[in-house]
């Protein structure tokens, strides 16, 4: 008898001790919230998804975006910073600017 009420007092502790934690992790999701920045509304038409807001981290996202560009040889896309550029065309190597135009 006594294992059985051994058994059910650790379950019961356990169980209150787990509950607790999630409600002091919910409650610190719920400041952590509160204190963020507001979401930035995306104007109808583009983009956003169902919701129709920007996820937090996005802005930075694009602001450090860097252009794409299409090689003239291969088209193969590349960032711009790595463009060879030559006959006035953009090309993702050296190799590739400097063999005659197909």
């Amino acid at each position: 008898m006594s294992r059985i009420v051994f058994w059910l007092a650790l379950i019961f502790l356990v169980f209150f001790a787990v509950r607790s934690k999630i409600r002091g992790a919910q409650k610190r999701n719920e400041q952590q919230f509160r204190q963020a920045p507001p979401h930035q509304e995306v104007p109808p038409g583009q983009g956003g998804g169902a919701a129709g807001y920007r996820a937090r981290g996005t802005e930075k996202a694009l602001a450090d975006a860097e252009t794409m560009l299409e090689c003239a040889k291969c088209g193969i896309f590349f960032p711009a910073s790595e463009a060879v550029h030559a006959h006035g065309r953009d090309y993702c190597c050296a190799a590739h600017a400097a063999a005659p135009a197909a």
